[in-house]
């Protein structure tokens, strides 16, 4: 996603197993999990190689994501107390901090720990659990190492958390989804700009 690995790279086993340090069991057993997820080819031969990732892609990527969570947004919306709104206001403060102190693991945490206050109080097991795996393709590091994102990604919280407050669902909706098409606008800006 990050394009650190390029479409046409191949991907060689032991290369891999030896930059990971693991043996090339859980290499190979990845690449068959990618493949059958549409991010590598078999190349009879010749091995495994990144399979075209195109900007509309991660537009639909990005999308799928938003829509999950604008609809588990909605249905933790009512459910909101002031135990909640204290609750992701900490997180969003530590996630602050994190972004200011350049702790790139504590900023991937701290927003992670936000959104899982929200998709926890939707009480939707299943929509979760997609949303769990379909941010498996975010490039999380990517934007934990990016202080303006940090800090959009701050701002969008707080926006958020006023309009739950204010019992706003749309606005809370609308909010949500834009953080998903900033972070695919913002992905396919750093992956042109490396090209």
């Amino acid at each position: 996603m990050s394009g650190e690995v390029r479409p046409g790279d191949f991907i060689r086993l032991d290369e891999t197993a030896a930059r990971l340090g693991v043996s090339v069991t859980p290499v190979r057993e990845a690449l068959l999990t990618l493949r059958g997820e549409g991010m590598v080819e078999l190349v009879p031969h010749r091995g495994y190689v990144v399979s075209p990732l195109s900007d509309d892609d991660i537009v639909d990527i990005f999308w799928l994501q938003g829509q999950i969570a604008v609809e588990l947004v909605r249905r933790a919306a009512p459910k909101i107390t002031a135990d909640v709104i204290a609750e992701l206001e900490w997180s969003n403060a530590s996630l602050s901090a994190a972004v200011e102190q350049g702790q790139a693991h504590e900023v991937e945490i701290g927003e992670f720990e936000f959104h899982r206050v929200l998709n926890r109080l939707a009480d939707a097991g299943k929509l979760a659990w997609f949303l769990n795996n379909a941010t498996r393709y975010t490039p999380t590091r990517l934007y934990a190492v990016d202080p303006e994102w940090g800090r959009e990604a701050v701002r969008s919280h707080e926006q958020l958390i006023a309009a739950l407050k204010s019992s706003d669902v749309d606005e809370a909706c609308r909010l949500m989804q834009r953080q998903f098409t900033d972070c695919a606008e913002r992905l396919i800006a750093y992956r042109s700009a490396q090209s």
